[in-house]
């Protein structure tokens, strides 16, 4: 195994928003599929599904909800990741068992289940020279996007990935730096208090470059704007109605 290879896949992550004309090959989609299929589970239920989105219209709508980001109408490779016990269900209801999906945990489980899928497929994409996004932006508004994608109950949408071949390079963003992400033994919360002005200091010069000096804020402003408003407060109502009642 070329180890250098993989730590630099995972290591130099950076979103792309702007890709190439150039279609991927029906192999490559076929062995990204492959790499999902392999990610680790929770005691092996699988519970995602990805849909590949090629309808023009679908995708159009799809863009509308996630904030008109152009890449999803554009990218040559649109994937929904979906948490899915519907499938569960039909196996249930096969054998006449009674299902229990209701809790908190079973969100919990699909939604890692995802992630964990994508992240495979993401890094396998960077194998063939691809670049993506992740786009969070599908849950702007589950109900339309359920209603796009035809999804049944005990699913919903997590997350949208726009694949291609990279048409730019816009550098990664600084991250946290190893001692505010590794601690020892215990939750270390001073380990924030000591790191966040430097890191400020590090990604507002991040956005200032990447920007020409349009934006300057750093990460702790970033965030403090972010949380100061509620999100995507459908969400709950959407599990809910999804058969999801967090128990």
């Amino acid at each position: 195994m070329d180890h250098q290879h993989t730590r630099e896949l995972i290591q130099t992550h950076q979103s792309i928003r702007k890709f190439k004309d150039t279609e991927v090959s029906e192999n490559i989609v076929t062995d990204l599929v492959e790499s999902a299929r392999w990610a680790p589970t929770s005691h092996h239920v699988q519970a995602y599904t990805v849909i590949r989105v090629r309808d023009q219209e679908k995708r159009d709508a799809i863009s509308e909800v996630a904030a008109n980001q152009k890449y999803v109408r554009e990218s040559p490779l649109f994937l929904v990741f979906v948490a899915d016990w519907h499938k569960h269900v039909i196996t249930s209801e096969k054998y006449d068992t009674n299902y229990e999906l209701e809790e908190t945990e079973n969100v919990l489980v699909g939604a890692v289940d995802v992630a964990l899928a994508a992240e495979n497929v993401l890094l396998t994409a960077r194998s063939y020279g691809l670049g993506g996004v992740m786009i969070g932006g599908v849950r702007n508004d589950l109900h339309r996007v359920a209603e796009i994608l035809e999804l049944p109950k005990h699913t919903f949408p997590v997350m949208g990935l726009c694949l291609g071949y990279p048409d730019q390079d816009p550098g990664q963003k600084p991250r946290f730096p190893k001692p505010m992400i590794l601690h020892e033994d215990r939750y270390e919360a001073e380990r924030y208090h000591e790191g966040l002005d430097e890191y400020e200091r590090v990604t507002s010069d991040y956005y200032e470059k990447r920007t020409n000096g349009k934006k300057t804020d750093g990460w702790g402003v970033n965030m403090v704007n972010y949380l100061a408003t509620p999100r995507r407060q459908q969400v709950t109502t959407f599990l809910k109605d999804q058969g999801f009642t967090l128990k």
